[in-house]
């Protein structure tokens, strides 16, 4: 879909609090089944570009949502107590450590009106999660992109930039990182965080922490007053399309930040849903076995097609397509039914990230993506 770029003069007499936000483009996602269908009347369609779990979700999700919906017309509970209570437990965390979001989204956007302001800024590494810089700029705040290490974060370098920049406010950091799925190792993490000044928050995103278990940073809020982690259940707990998310944090934090949520920001069906997925650790252990099992495959095919890629920690892997167009390539891609994630908007236009699926969706990504480069 085509959107007007947006100028102050098309919103003259009506501006915006920050001229950063002029700069804004609207978040592009992963292209949805539905559009691809409509646009090439393809119905076998295989998405491999937005991170989801092919395995779907816990049966146990099915049941708590269907309990629910007899319930549609009542409020959910706006401070979500069963749900944080669980993960309290799950997390060995106070139950006041805790800020439900609609999705990590949701609380990256809250931690950011929470502590950055026009004057501020926010640090990220180059390849980073593009919603870091949106943050920035939405706050009119300046951000701090530092140059990756490797297609990781630099954590010296990010360092250097906390002490170079001392309006710094957050830093953000993906364990592993989205989108090239690379993982820092809690050692140099913790040093990091005990580099910077206390007033400074150190936002751990780890969107992907269950396909990486070893990645867990969670000591670190108990040693640390400014680090906060942000996870989702959008992911391995494949709740994408109800929007659940979590933070962990000191109690000061979570107080501040439960104060800037939206009332009921996760709704009645995501709290039951979310509740019944946590529960279930034998779907998510199954999930991450998929998941190795088919990532361990793919690389074996990417190197048969003599195409590189980055080792990852998470459930995608940034794949180069050698010198040839990545977007002609996704455009291929797309016509023959199979959506992938070009890479174009993260300054990375050689690069096509894809989704692990389950064992029939990556053959058939392997079949079509060797017949595209046969051809060309």
């Amino acid at each position: 879909m085509q959107t007007t770029p947006l100028t102050e003069s098309s919103l003259l007499p009506l501006v915006p609090a920050y001229d950063s936000i002029l700069e804004l483009a609207p978040y592009q996602t992963g292209k949805p089944i539905e559009e691809l269908t409509r646009e090439y009347g393809i119905s076998d369609v295989v998405k491999l570009a937005s991170n989801e779990n092919p395995m779907g979700c816990s049966p146990r999700v099915t049941l708590a949502v269907t309990e629910q919906l007899g319930q549609l017309a009542r409020y959910p509970d706006g401070n979500g107590y069963y749900l944080k209570q669980a993960l309290a437990d799950f997390n060995d965390v106070n139950i006041d450590q805790i800020t439900l979001g609609n999705g990590s989204d949701d609380l990256l956007d809250i931690l950011a009106r929470s502590f950055v302001g026009a004057n501020d800024a926010i640090v990220y590494s180059q390849y980073a999660f593009v919603v870091y810089s949106m943050l920035a700029k939405m706050q009119g705040a300046t951000d701090v992109e530092v140059p990756a290490h490797r297609f990781g974060h630099d954590l010296k370098a990010m360092s250097q930039a906390v002490q170079d920049n001392p309006n710094t406010k957050i830093v953000f950091i993906a364990n592993p990182n989205n989108p090239t799925g690379t993982q820092l190792e809690h050692k140099e993490l913790r040093q990091f965080v005990a580099s910077v000044p206390s007033s400074v928050l150190v936002v751990l995103d780890e969107a992907y922490i269950e396909y990486s278990p070893e990645s867990n940073n969670r000591a670190l809020i108990d040693e640390f007053d400014n680090v906060i982690i942000v996870r989702t259940f959008s992911k391995a707990y494949g709740l994408a399309g109800l929007r659940v998310g979590y933070a962990l944090s000191s109690v000061a934090v979570a107080d501040l930040l439960n104060r800037i949520r939206q009332p009921f920001n996760v709704s009645r069906i995501g709290l039951a849903a979310a509740a019944a997925a946590l529960a279930d650790q034998d779907f998510i252990e199954k999930t991450r076995l998929m998941n190795d099992e088919q990532m361990r495959w793919l690389e074996k095919q990417f190197d048969a097609l003599g195409l590189g890629f980055i080792k990852s920690h998470a459930n995608f892997i940034m794949v180069e397509m050698d010198d040839e167009d990545a977007l002609l390539i996704n455009q291929a891609l797309l016509e023959q039914g199979v959506i992938v994630r070009p890479l174009l908007g993260y300054g990375l236009p050689t690069w096509l990230r894809i989704t692990v699926g389950v064992a029939e969706d990556n053959m058939r990504l392997i079949d079509t993506l060797r017949s595209i480069l046969t051809d060309d």
